[in-house]
């Protein structure tokens, strides 16, 4: 403890340098904090799940040479951090920091006490059931009804995402290049539609990491430029919602929705499985999902300040965005060329261009096998993975021509859903090995419930009845009768004795 103090204070006394600007107390106590997280509730929650490094696991048990397969621990974080980043993190952060520094709060306390959590112990649940994906594990602990909802719901998502990430790499690389945006979005879907239908292990294995790793330069070169720079990072005085769009956009649940990647994504549940099939030791898992989860809390924090910093402020960058229609890409190709000048910019922009391909051809690739699963159609022969690629190709096409924005609320939302689907897995689990401390996941299971039932009420995508208090009033109703439900459903599992 002494020693997190002594860290603490050199890092504080660090950020108070002498130009005053360079004040950033709120961002100094969230990114220590996160960074803490890792060492001590990481290691609780080894202690809950009962990690065990003489246990077998899916790469021994199940190796077959192509998805199940020993890897080195760096490799396997490097390609989770890849496959769960995309621009989640970077551009959900932006869209997020539009309402303040109350974004930090959401980041550090979601991303530890939810996403962190949130990720581990899946991961665990995956890699003790022999690596098996995230529907089928769901309807293990929640039962046949939620098996069949997440085989709906899961595909959806992943069309989605990889909507989404042909949608922002192509904005960025149209905005950096003299290439027209169209093509760009032919090019990434080429791209997307071969990694799909062709086998990619041994890309994944090789490149990916490499990929992961500049990401991760990105963000250590803007928390330099934080650190080093003539910026101010606002500080959390209030809970304020200082979004141009209070109104219609409020904190809750808004907030919870626009930042996803860098707090809590039901998406890294689907994709955790594919790491959990090459873990050498249950003891990889910690670093694996939990610290990959923080790595990309700390990225979205990164730019959720730096996108404050450098615009002067919320409302220098709320002015921005507006006038640049809500679009994250600009916002990141201007702070990256401006900050890190042309050799940086460009590094920096490869994170946040190869990072939402690779996180995009994942999503269409996890969609296919899902679907492919419930229909029990087999997908050696490359004819049959064509007719089950193209229909989901030409949805997520159609997908990516919506408003961004629009798009991402709607991705945002599916993606929150599912996490409280995996939320209640987890509990439903806990509370079978018998755990004393289930509320580890209940707690954030009903929360995300109830910020996903409220979200339908509020917003005009959905019911649109706004912030008002019938809005939340239904919301919180619906939470209620959720909550009830599976909670029922748990405590009957419990009472049988089901096994886990």
């Amino acid at each position: 403890m002494c020693s997190g103090v002594r860290i603490f204070q050199i890092f504080t006394n660090f950020v108070l340098r002498k130009n005053p600007k360079t004040v950033m107390i709120t961002f100094a106590i969230c990114f220590i904090t996160l960074v803490a997280a890792y060492f001590l509730y990481g290691r609780f929650l080894e202690r809950v799940v009962g990690i065990d490094p003489k246990a077998d696991v899916p790469s021994k048990t199940n190796y077959d040479g192509v998805d199940f397969m020993p890897l080195p621990r760096w490799r396997i974080f490097l390609i989770q951090l890849l496959n769960i980043a995309g621009t989640g993190p970077i551009f959900g952060a932006i869209m997020g920091a539009c309402y303040g520094p109350v974004a930090f709060l959401w980041i550090t306390l979601g991303g530890i006490f939810m996403g962190a959590m949130h990720d581990f112990v899946s991961g665990v649940i995956s890699v003790r059931n022999g690596g098996k994906s995230l529907p089928e594990i769901i309807g293990k602990y929640l039962g046949g009804g939620m098996y069949k909802f997440t085989l709906v719901v899961i595909p959806v998502l992943m069309i989605l995402v990889g909507a989404v990430f042909i949608v922002t790499p192509s904005q960025i690389l149209s905005d950096k290049t003299d290439t027209p945006y169209l093509m760009w979005v032919a090019i990434i879907i080429v791209y997307y539609f071969i990694a799909t239908v062709l086998p990619v292990d041994k890309i994944i294995a090789k490149i990916y990491p490499v990929f992961g790793a500049s990401l991760i330069f990105m963000a250590v070169a803007l928390f330099g430029v934080l650190l080093f720079g003539d910026y101010s990072v606002p500080e959390l005085t209030s809970v304020e919602n200082m979004h141009h769009n209070a109104e219609k956009l409020p904190i809750v649940p808004t907030l919870f929705i626009s930042i996803a990647c860098g707090a809590i994504s039901g998406f890294h549940a689907t994709q955790s499985p594919l790491m959990a099939r090459c873990l050498t030791s249950e003891r990889q898992a910690r670093p694996i999902f939990f610290g990959a989860m923080i790595s990309e809390s700390l990225i979205a924090l990164v730019w959720a300040a730096i996108a404050m910093a450098f615009f002067g402020g919320v409302e220098g960058l709320n002015s921005f965005m507006q006038e640049n229609g809500g679009n994250a890409g600009v916002a990141v190709s201007t702070i990256s060329d401006t900050t890190l000048g042309v050799v940086g910019g460009l590094l920096a922009m490869l994170g946040v261009v190869v990072a939402p391909i690779t996180s995009g051809d994942t999503a269409f690739r996890s969609a296919r096998l899902i679907i492919a699963d419930m229909l029990h159609y087999d997908q050696k022969p490359i004819l049959k993975r064509l007719v089950v690629s193209l229909p989901l190709f030409a949805i997520g096409i159609g997908i990516a021509f919506i408003d961004f924005d629009v798009i991402w609320r709607y991705f945002a939302w599916s993606n929150q859903a599912l996490s409280v689907i995996t939320l209640w897995m987890i509990t439903a689990w806990l509370m079978l090995r018998g755990s004393r401390v289930s509320f580890l996941a209940l707690v954030p299971a009903i929360f995300m419930t109830y910020v996903c039932s409220s979200f339908v009420f509020v917003s005009n995508q959905f019911v649109g009845l706004g912030a008002t208090a019938e809005a939340y009033i239904y919301g919180a109703a619906l939470t209620a009768i959720i909550s009830g439900l599976l909670m029922s459903k748990i405590r009957k599992n419990v009472k049988q004795g089901a096994a886990i």
